[in-house]
């Protein structure tokens, strides 16, 4: 999958690589449509971060939680 590419598949792709890698239940119903692709980078850094890191603490998983809420569609 070519991530420098936006698209509502790739936000999707990385939001259910990141939810499966958290094991983040809450964010089960965040879908690529509730992002605007003008966000793609600042959701594909957050995947970076997410996927560069074997474990997380509480602080941090809230932190990304709390971001990718941000980043969400009013």
């Amino acid at each position: 999958m070519d991530l420098n590419q936006r698209s509502l598949e790739n936000v999707q792709y990385m939001i259910d690589r990141m939810i499966t890698k958290l094991k983040m239940a809450t964010a089960i119903g965040m879908n690529a449509e509730s992002f605007d692709l003008d966000r793609y980078e600042d959701i594909r850094d957050i995947y970076e971060l997410v996927m560069s890191k074997d474990h997380f603490s509480i602080n941090e998983m809230e932190a990304i939680v709390s971001e990718l809420g941000q980043l969400r569609k009013a």
